[in-house]
């Protein structure tokens, strides 16, 4: 395949046209953001590495990467000195994952909480003082049903919110607030309360803190436990970012510089509870100055079953965990060829098409 039919860009009108007049410069990024999204991510792997390890570097500047779930752990992985070894050493442990049938939430949790420990355990310091990034890693707390985690009060609650949720976003609010972990340096410049209908509570990240709001960031409700209070923040019970943010539709058009979003979609999807409903698809100002980057259709065509790595999978594997573990390592393998062609289009971005978004 050409590399003009291995991605999909999309991009904003702002920055659509600082691309025609200036080409698509490391120079200009400001922002990052990672979607929540589970094994997706590895699908999108090699565009990582070629991103994080190779064309951001080649023009030092601080830069804010915000990230929800599997997002802000991609984004914790690529603050540490070798952001290539971490990242595929990220792949690495999370295609590893093996669980027994009907394994529950405690189960589950436990095994991220090692997964964490294995990644970045002594190694908080060095993410957090990355002379090159800020972090940020979104999280939700819990409000009515979803303020504790039991047997009951959270299918209970799960469900009122998803059938707010249908009626319209701004009811999802009423079950959970958007919390941001933030770099302690430097809040993201999206950052100020208001901005939408949840409510924000803006957190440093800390040694205290940094493995709790990870783990929170990626627990989705029923499949792993609710981190209950959690160091710094208010008190309460915190689940997946994604239930708020899951492909971060956020106010980007006040970072100055562009917000490159390497994604596993060529959508923005504002919450986890919206993939359902298809209307519920990010537009308008927020996006100006974003140049999304994602799989193309062609390109997906092409891979083993003929689709991106996702949590599913663990059922559709049931039983063969060598099965899965080698759907996924193709995958990653393959995702090469995304980092690649990103290369190519940097180079040269006047070569691809670049529809808006």
């Amino acid at each position: 395949m050409r590399a003009q039919e291995v991605l999909t860009i999309r991009a904003g009108g702002h920055a659509l046209r600082r691309i025609r007049e200036a080409g698509l410069e490391p120079g200009e990024v400001a922002l990052v953001p990672g979607a929540a999204g589970g094994a997706k991510a590895l699908g999108i792997a090699g565009l990582d590495r070629a991103i994080f390890g190779e064309w951001l570097p080649s023009a030092p500047r601080v830069r804010h990467l915000v990230g929800a779930s599997i997002g802000a752990w991609r984004f914790a992985a690529a603050c540490l000195p070798d952001a290539g070894r971490s990242l595929a050493e990220f792949a690495r442990l999370y295609t590893a994952q093996s669980y027994p049938r009907r394994a529950g939430p405690a189960y589950v949790t436990g095994s991220a909480r090692e997964m964490l420990l294995e990644l970045f355990g002594g190694r908080e310091s060095e993410i957090l003082s990355s002379a090159a990034y800020r972090l940020h890693v979104l999280a939700v707390r819990g409000r009515g049903p979803l303020a504790r985690d039991s047997r009951w009060s959270t299918p209970f609650g799960f469900g009122l919110a998803a059938l707010a949720n249908a009626a319209g976003r701004r009811h999802l609010a009423r079950f959970v607030e958007r919390a941001v972990f933030h770099d302690a340096r430097e809040r993201p410049p999206f950052g100020e309360a208001g901005f939408d209908a949840f409510h924000t509570h803006y957190v440093p990240l800390s040694a205290t803190n940094f493995h709790a709001a990870l783990l929170a960031s990626a627990s989705i409700p029923l499949v792993l436990e609710g981190v209950p209070d959690i160091a710094e923040a208010p008190e309460g019970v915190y689940w997946d970012g994604g239930i708020a943010d899951y492909h971060l539709h956020l106010p980007y058009h006040r970072s100055e510089g562009l917000v490159l979003y390497p994604h596993f979609t060529d959508r923005i999807v504002p919450g986890w509870l919206d993939k359902q409903l298809p209307w519920r698809r990010a537009r308008g100002a927020w996006l100006a100055n974003v140049v999304l980057v994602a799989p193309s259709r062609e390109y997906l065509a092409r891979l083993p079953r003929g689709k991106l790595p996702s949590r599913q999978d663990f059922a559709t594997y049931a039983g063969d965990d060598a099965g899965r573990m080698a759907y996924w390592r193709a995958a990653i393998a393959e995702s090469d060829r995304l980092g690649e062609a990103f290369l190519e289009l940097a180079r040269d971005p006047g070569r691809f098409p670049i529809l808006p978004l």
